[in-house]
């Protein structure tokens, strides 16, 4: 049905963001393991989702031989981020108690950091996330 109505919007939701990885297990696990979601659907070696445990978000892991992790902060001639994920830890005395558990389960803390309301984090395959208080 079409709807020539200029305020019309069709119902759209965002159903996943999606990373790319040439190891989505070991990137998938990560995951899983630093925010207690489950796996959800699995492909294996394509494609491997993740939901939270309340199932209102999902995180998509899928498999890219070719990929190369980007370099933040960018540099120049470098595979720039396309998308970060920005986490809310809820307050500033459980931001360092999720950098810490993020670390335990292989994430890498950015050597550049610009404030003290959130912390640059890397993930196992390079993509940055930040904890925010």
């Amino acid at each position: 049905m079409e709807n020539n109505r200029k305020d019309f919007v069709p119902q759209i939701e965002l159903g996943s963001v999606v990373l790319d990885s040439n190891d989505i297990k070991t990137l998938s696990d990560f995951y899983i393991r630093m925010l207690g979601w489950e796996k959800e659907y699995e492909e294996e070696g394509i494609w491997i989702s993740i939901v939270s445990k309340a199932k209102g978000a999902r995180i998509s892991f899928q498999s890219n031989e070719d990929y190369l992790p980007p370099v933040w902060p960018e540099e120049e001639g470098k595979q720039q981020q396309m998308v970060h994920l920005d986490f809310s830890v809820g307050s500033k005395e459980n931001l360092e108690a999720a950098v810490q558990h993020a670390l335990a389960c292989g994430a890498v803390k950015a050597k550049d950091q610009y404030s003290d309301h959130w912390v640059v984090m890397l993930d196992p395959a390079g993509h940055p996330f930040c904890f925010v208080e």
